[in-house]
C-alpha cells in the first residue's frame, strides 16, 4: 500500500506503559495536524495515523531491521510490547497521483537547517552575527570525529532565493552530503550516507541512476562530461521544485517575521569567500516566493526571535515556577496537548518582557517550533511525464531533455523536547568558543591579505 510504520524507540532502562506511548504517538500525530499544517500548509505536512499491530509481527519485524540499523542508534530500541505504531505515506513516492506509480521515481531528501543569521539583541558574541551556526558546527563535528571534512554547504546560500547560490549549495551538498541529502531511487537509497562515516560521493555512479531520468533517449555520451551535465540537470530541478508553490495554504495568512532582520549572508560561506577572493563584497539575496516550502521553513525557524541566549533565562523562569507549582505542568501545556489553542498562543510576536511566566513560555514554545523547523527534512519526489499527460492540474518542472510531476513534502516534524532547552545552551556556547579559538583566529590574516591582494591601485604618472 505503498506507506510506512513508525515505532518510537527507547533507551533500553525506560520502561513505558501503553497508555503512555499511545499518549506520546497521539501528540506527534496531533502536533502535525493542528500545528505543523498551520506553519506549513496542507499540501506539506502528512501527520499519519495511529494503528495497533499484532505483537508477534512487531517482534518479527524488530529481529528483521536490527541488523540494518547504524550503530550510532542501536543505543535505543525499538518498542515491541505496546502494539502501537503510526502508518504514514512513503515520501519517497509521488504524493498527488497514484496512477503514476508504475513509473521509476526519483526522491531527493533534504535537511537545509537553521536559514537565518540570529538577529537578537541578547547574542554576546560578535560573531553570531557573521557567521551561521551550521557552518560553525561543521568544525566542531569534524574535530569530534563526527565527520571527516567540513562540508562547503551553507544553509543562507540554499535559503536566499538566489539561483547561483542555490546551486551552489545544492553542489556542495552533493559532494559532501553528511546527513543532509539523500536520494533515493524507486524507494531504494542510492547515494548518501548510511551512518556518521566518511561518505565517498561517486558522482559517476549517481550519474548512472540518473541518465535515464533525464536522458531518455540516451543521446550523450559517457564520461566526465556527461556526469557534469546530469548533476547540473538535477540541481536545476531541485531548485526549481523548492522555489514552485503548490499548495494554497500561503505562508501570509500569518503574520510573519520580518526577514530582512538578520543579514542575508554568512561571512565563512564558501560561496561568499569566493566572491571576497574575486574583489566583490556584495551578495546578492533575490527571496524566496512567499508560497515555496523553503519561504514557509524559514518563517517557522524564525520563531527563534530571541536567540538561545535570550530564551534561556526564560526557559530558567519557567522552570523556576514548576519548582514551585509542579501540577501546573498540563495546565501550562508543556506536554501537550498539542491542539489549536497551543497553536493559538503561539502567534503572540512580541519580544517586550513583561516579567510574567506567560510570556516566558511562550517563547519556549516558539524556539521548541523553530528548532523543530531547523531540524526538519524536505521530500522532492519526481517522475517522469509524458507531455500529453502534463495537465494544468499537476505541477511540472521541466529539463533540456525530459519533464518531470512532483510533489514535495516535509518531515521529521516532532516537537523538540522542552527537556533539551539546557543541552541546547551548552552546545551553542561549545560551537561558538571552539570556532572562535581555533577557526576565526587562523582565518583572520588570511582574510586581511585576501582583502590586500584585491585592492585597487592607481599608478599616477606626472609630467616631470
Amino acid at each position: 500500500r505503498c506507506v510506512v510504520l513508525r515505532f518510537l524507540k527507547f533507551p533500553p532502562n525506560q520502561n513505558k506503559t501503553s497508555e503512555e506511548i499511545l499518549r506520546h504517538l497521539q501528540n506527534i500525530v496531533d502536533f502535525g495536524k493542528h500545528v505543523m499544517k498551520q506553519f506549513f500548509g496542507e499540501n506539506y505536512v502528512h501527520h499519519g495515523e495511529i494503528i495497533q499491530l499484532p505483537l508477534d509481527f512487531i517482534r518479527q519485524l524488530c529481529l528483521k531491521v536490527q541488523p540494518e540499523r547504524p550503530e550510532s542508534r542501536c543505543d535505543k530500541d525499538m518498542d515491541t510490547l505496546s502494539g502501537y505504531a503510526m502508518c504514514l505515506p512513503n515520501l519517497t513516492r509521488l504524493q498527488t497521483y497514484r496512477f503514476v506509480e508504475h513509473r521509476p521515481i526519483l526522491c531527493i531528501e533534504i535537511k537545509p537547517k537553521c536559514g537565518f543569521i540570529p538577529f537578537s539583541s541578547h547574542v554576546s558574541q560578535e560573531i553570531k552575527h557573521k557567521v551561521c551556526r551550521y557552518c560553525m558546527h561543521q568544525h566542531l563535528k569534524v574535530a569530534n570525529g563526527k565527520w571527516k571534512r567540513p562540508s562547503k554547504y551553507c544553509p543562507l546560500d540554499l535559503f536566499s532565493g538566489n539561483k547561483q547560490r542555490m546551486h551552489f549549495a545544492l553542489k556542495s551538498l552533493l559532494q559532501e552530503a553528511q546527513n543532509n541529502l539523500k536520494i533515493f531511487k524507486n524507494g531504494e537509497l542510492i547515494y548518501g550516507c548510511k551512518d556518521d562515516q566518511d561518505c565517498v560521493s561517486d558522482w559517476n555512479e549517481l550519474a548512472r541512476h540518473l541518465k535515464p531520468f533525464f536522458f531518455p533517449s540516451n543521446g550523450l555520451v559517457s564520461g566526465p562530461h556527461c556526469t557534469r551535465t546530469i548533476i547540473k540537470e538535477l540541481i536545476h530541478v531541485i531548485t526549481m521544485t523548492l522555489l514552485s508553490s503548490t499548495d494554497a495554504c500561503r505562508a501570509g495568512d500569518m503574520k510573519t517575521v520580518p526577514i530582512s532582520q538578520g543579514r542575508s549572508y554568512c561571512e565563512a560561506s564558501a560561496f561568499n569567500k569566493e566572491l571576497v577572493r574575486n574583489g566583490k563584497h556584495k551578495l546578492e539575496s533575490s527571496g524566496l516566493p512567499r508560497g515555496c516550502l523553503l519561504y514557509k521553513t524559514l518563517q517557522a525557524q524564525m520563531l527563534d526571535m530571541l536567540d538561545i541566549e535570550g530564551l534561556y533565562p526564560l526557559y530558567s523562569r519557567v522552570e523556576q515556577y514548576l519548582e514551585e507549582f509542579p501540577e501546573e505542568r498540563s495546565t501550562l501545556q508543556i506536554d501537550g496537548p498539542y491542539n489549536e489553542a497551543f497553536y493559538e498562543k503561539l502567534l503572540d510576536l512580541s519580544t517586550e518582557d513583561d516579567g510574567t511566566v506567560a510570556f516566558a513560555l511562550t517563547k519556549v514554545q516558539q524556539y521548541r517550533i523553530a528548532m523543530t523547523a531547523k531540524d526538519c527534512s524536505i521530500m522532492i519526489a519526481l517522475s517522469p511525464c509524458l507531455q500529453d499527460e502534463c495537465s494544468e492540474q499537476r505541477p511540472v518542472v521541466l529539463t533540456s531533455k525530459s519533464r518531470f510531476t512532483f510533489s514535495v513534502s516535509v518531515l521529521d516534524l516532532d516537537l523538540k523536547p522542552y527537556e533539551s532547552i539546557p543541552h541546547q545552551y551548552k552546545l551553542d556556547g561549545k560551537i561558538v568558543n571552539y570556532y572562535l579559538k581555533n577557526v576565526q583566529a587562523k582565518d583572520d590574516p588570511v582574510m586581511s591579505s585576501l582583502f590586500k591582494e584585491n585592492e585597487d591601485c592607481t599608478l599616477v604618472l606626472h609630467k616631470v
